[in-house]
């Protein structure tokens, strides 16, 4: 009878096989792991985390006391830019004025640096200068104080594409018309308890409340479970508890309102919520078979947006 080979299963290492495996535990490792956040360690990152995902025309100013940088002039950071440009400088009749887009396509990896990168980039360069990143981007939190809350101002077209009083060239017109349509009415809400960040999106046949928040994702899950089991995951009638997604490493609840509210009618419903989520997420312990279930039924509807 032949002997049993006493070689191991696995692959021989060094081997194309041996490095397939590698590569695919590496595939796995990187899959398991948490999301980058780009925005983390400001004050206003779950605002900043609503700019880049879904508010689609809005702007907030970076002043000169914003920045660390010594920058002498301010920088406004926009949702998106004409062409999808990441940064632009422009003159106006107060000097050069840098604008920066936070919709721009690049590695989820790289977000928070090539933000920092055309932050700096846009305080120093010349009007119409084409924007080249620099070979050592810093980090967001070494160019923006990471205290100051921001002022997120909605726009319900693009004309702040140009400086104010400038004639909008005439092939950008068409552009202009058709990125409009584009705009879902947008509101920002105030949580009674002053965290994360609430919007209020109307999307046509429904509105949203989509509300940003900076716990971990996991805490955040355990309490919405928490208040789905005890009949609490509402704002309100005519309000309905949607899902959530995630971005930018941070987890999102959406309700779907009633659209002949205004925005300002949900105020009432959110600060009760607000009450309820806090207590929710100061519970300490593991859930209950209830809320276990609860759990599992929101995560199966839960999304990511890259």
């Amino acid at each position: 009878m032949a002997k049993k080979s006493k070689r191991g299963s696995g692959p021989r290492p060094g081997s194309n096989r041996a490095e397939r495996v590698a590569a695919r535990k590496e595939r796995q490792r990187a899959a398991m792991a948490p999301p980058p956040r780009p925005f983390a360690g400001l004050a206003a990152e779950c605002d900043l985390v609503a700019m880049r995902a879904f508010l689609a025309s809005a702007t907030v100013d970076l002043g000169v006391g914003t920045l660390k940088q010594g920058a002498d002039r301010g920088v406004v950071l926009a949702s998106i830019l004409p062409g999808a440009v990441r940064a632009l400088v422009r003159s106006t009749d107060d000097g050069p004025q840098g604008i920066v887009a936070l919709q721009t396509e690049v590695d989820p990896d790289d977000v928070e640096r090539e933000i920092a990168d055309a932050i700096v980039w846009s305080t120093r360069a010349e009007p119409d200068a084409d924007y080249v990143r620099s070979d050592d981007p810093p980090a967001l939190v070494d160019v923006i104080d990471p205290d100051s809350t921001l002022d997120v101002v909605v726009h319900d077209d693009f004309a702040w594409w140009f400086p104010p009083g400038a004639d909008v060239p005439a092939e950008f017109a068409d552009m202009l018309e058709q990125a409009k349509d584009s705009i879902m009415p947008s509101a920002r809400l105030s949580a009674k308890s002053g965290i994360g960040a609430p919007w209020w999106v109307d999307a046509g046949e429904r509105a949203h409340l989509r509300w940003v928040r900076p716990e971990p994702e996991d805490e955040v899950m355990n309490a919405l479970a928490r208040l789905h089991a005890a009949g609490r995951l509402t704002l309100g009638e005519g309000s309905r508890f949607a899902g959530s997604f995630r971005t930018h490493g941070l987890l999102v609840p959406v309700f779907d309102l009633d659209n002949e509210l205004h925005h300002q009618e949900w105020q009432a419903g959110l600060d009760q919520f607000d009450d309820w989520l806090s207590e929710a997420l100061a519970v300490d312990g593991d859930l209950t078979t209830a809320e276990v279930r609860s759990r599992d039924g929101i995560r199966g509807r839960q999304v990511t947006l890259r």
